[in-house]
């Protein structure tokens, strides 16, 4: 049994999960802040990629990344890169599916925080990032972990946009999801359940993390 899809799955979706960490979390700390017809028009945008088909976001995505369209024909011509039907042309289209969790459960929870522990650091002389990484954060970690988690599941089962943008080729894009598809229709039964095991076995351990997680910080 070739492990390499297993391998891919957890490889984009470690490496999209980080990348959404940090754009999330940015972009969700800045809109809470922002007036609420701005926030409003930001939200809708942002949070397009959770209510669009993945195979949607997949034809936007290669309509802006093709080799014959503006970014990918760029790209192809000066550094002689294609960036679709590789296994990183994944990780643009996991990162656009997976925002939305991350931009929306770290936005609640920055909307929850309480601004007085943070003007009463600014009355103190503390400087903004001292106040952001060490009052802020710390406040905020159960949610921006629990959207961590999310999205990194979500990431380990995307399907449509990853196989529109990075298609299916053994031992060089093939995911979890890709493959279960490919061998049901090769009429591969037993191995595509095998695969589909797999999936369901991680996906359970990470809701259980999220649980594990939830009672932690009730319990402090």
């Amino acid at each position: 049994m070739d492990m390499y899809p297993l391998y891919n799955s957890i490889r984009i979706a470690g490496i999209s999960t980080l990348i959404i960490l940090i754009i999330g979390v940015a972009a969700s700390y800045y809109v809470a802040k922002l007036p609420k017809v701005l926030k409003g028009i930001l939200d809708v945008i942002f949070m397009m990629p959770l209510v669009l088909p993945p195979t949607v976001v997949g034809y936007l995505l290669l309509r802006l990344l093709g080799p014959r369209r503006i970014i990918g024909s760029w790209f192809l011509s000066t550094f002689g890169v294609n960036l679709t039907m590789q296994w990183w042309s994944a990780i643009f289209a996991t990162s656009v599916v997976i925002f939305p969790l991350m931009y929306r459960t770290s936005r609640g929870a920055f909307e929850a925080f309480d601004t007085n522990l943070s003007d009463a650091g600014a009355t103190l002389g503390l400087s903004k990032p001292f106040i952001f990484f060490r009052v802020i954060l710390p406040n905020c970690k159960k949610g921006i972990i629990a959207g961590t988690i999310l999205a990194f599941a979500r990431a380990l089962g995307e399907y449509g946009a990853t196989t529109m943008i990075a298609g299916y080729t053994p031992g060089r894009t093939a995911t979890i999801s890709t493959t279960v598809y490919q061998l049901w229709r090769t009429n591969n039964d037993a191995l595509a359940f095998k695969w589909v095991m797999i999936n369901m076995v991680i996906s359970a351990a990470v809701l259980l993390f999220i649980n594990i997680i939830e009672e932690r910080q009730k319990d402090k």
